[in-house]
């Protein structure tokens, strides 16, 4: 029983782990206008996740809104 809670919480993290490199992936292939867009709607709150993610690839790029 305790090993099937663990393969579903280690399933679970795994799951997670792969959303997240998916998103920042999405994120990365935005075109220059698009990003902006979505750093735009982050703007308010950029301690969101998402929003970080956006204004980091911002700056990589070296673009401002």
């Amino acid at each position: 029983m305790l090993s099937t809670k663990l393969k579903r919480r280690i399933g679970h993290g795994d799951r997670a782990i792969e959303c997240v490199a998916e998103i920042r992936s999405f994120i990365t292939a935005l075109a220059n206008n698009d990003l902006s867009d979505l750093a735009e709607i982050f703007k308010a709150e950029p301690c969101t996740p998402i929003g970080n993610m956006a204004f980091r690839e911002m700056a990589r790029r070296n673009i401002s809104l």
